[in-house]
């Protein structure tokens, strides 16, 4: 079953509909092999982001397009907020609950420290 998760930026507006990575393979998939975002992109999960969280690292290996990779705090504060490419790692400066791997122009609404609702089925 997919799951499908909504986010919305600080002044209310839709931000998009994101398929959910909540599972280990789901998140080592991402967006490898694909050639395009599905729906508006990816939500990650990282259940154990306190202990591991080295874990929210990424890398764009296999992955043929650039992305914006947007990473987030537990209360939906906005961490780290970059133009992934392919073929490079990327980590963000402080620990990160969630990650959304979307369009590249969401960058010009992620603005570091920024609270977006996310709302997980």
């Amino acid at each position: 079953m997919i799951r499908e998760a909504q986010v919305w930026d600080e002044t209310g507006r839709e931000v998009g509909r994101f398929r959910v990575c909540a599972g280990p393979l789901a998140r080592l998939r991402g967006l490898m092999f694909r050639r395009d975002l599905p729906m508006d992109g990816l939500l990650f999960v990282f259940p154990a982001w306190r202990r591991h969280p080295r874990a929210v690292r990424i890398h764009t290996f296999f992955v043929f397009f650039r992305f914006a990779a947007i990473w987030l705090d537990e209360e939906g504060r906005i961490v780290h907020a970059v133009e992934a490419r392919p073929f490079r790692a990327y980590a963000p400066p402080r620990p990160a609950r969630y990650l959304i791997e979307g369009r590249p122009d969401l960058l010009a609404r992620a603005r570091v420290g920024a609270r977006w609702r996310l709302e997980i089925p």
